[in-house]
């Protein structure tokens, strides 16, 4: 398939045309951001490794009934996926208190939630994405009822996915942001990525109980480099792709 003009370019990815019109290819870059891209830099392989983590998660996914935008990894960097078109949302995913769910509720981090909560936050960089409720969404028509009684027990379902897959692999799934859209035929899918960019996930194999960041922490709060811990993530996850009969990249 031709890759042809670019019709976006985010903080991680670049996104293009392809010649069939249901069909996009993303690209993903090095860069690293935080604080509303304040904070930047490059980190090589990185592009690489999240283009693996994505697409094994989407496949370990879809072994468990989730389908995803995902048509094929095509490259080191590139993917294939479906068109669709985009909720501005962010839907975040919570299982134990981390991050900004501590700083605006006065949470000590790491206790874990009675249950997993699920939050909304527009996209929009000029007011730094924030925090909406259901009456926000469809007040100001970004999506309707019917849409959020899909999106949220697809979230749901994708949450307890998520946690047994990495549970298989020592690591505990603290949180998540995920995006999703609707296919030209109305079809809600899950789309963009499942990184560590997008997780955090902290180390559990050694059995301490210390947090061993494996996400984009180490470099939110510059406790070292992010290369070794995406490679780990990766890692793991192959194996277990591969123990699932899930063909791997090698």
């Amino acid at each position: 398939m031709e890759k042809l003009e670019k019709l976006y370019e985010g903080k991680a990815k670049q996104l293009y045309a392809t010649d069939d019109p249901e069909v996009l290819w993303v690209e993903y870059k090095n860069s690293a951001t935080a604080g509303d891209g304040e904070k930047k830099e490059d980190f090589a392989g990185k592009g690489r490794l999240n283009n693996l983590i994505t697409t094994l998660i989407f496949d370990l996914l879809k072994k468990r009934g989730i389908d995803s935008h995902l048509v094929a990894r095509v490259g080191e960097t590139s993917q294939l996926v479906k068109k669709a078109t985009m909720f501005p949302l962010e839907i975040v995913l919570r299982n134990t208190a981390a991050g900004h769910f501590c700083s605006r509720l006065g949470v000590e981090e790491g206790i874990e939630l009675k249950e997993p909560v699920l939050e909304y936050f527009l996209k929009n960089d000029d007011l730094h994405d924030p925090f909406v409720n259901d009456d926000d969404l469809v007040a100001l028509g970004v999506c309707t009822r019917e849409d959020l009684a899909e999106i949220a027990p697809l979230a749901r379902r994708i949450n307890e996915a998520l946690i047994e897959i990495f549970a298989k692999i020592g690591i505990k799934l603290v949180d998540f942001k995920i995006e999703m859209g609707r296919t030209s035929d109305g079809t809600l899918l899950l789309a963009d990525e499942i990184t560590p960019d997008s997780c955090r996930l902290w180390d559990q194999r050694d059995g301490s109980g210390k947090v061993e960041h494996l996400d984009k922490d180490l470099f939110r709060r510059d406790l070292g480099d992010i290369i070794p811990a995406y490679e780990e993530v990766e890692s793991r996850l192959a194996e277990l792709a591969k123990s699932e009969g899930i063909e791997v990249a090698e």
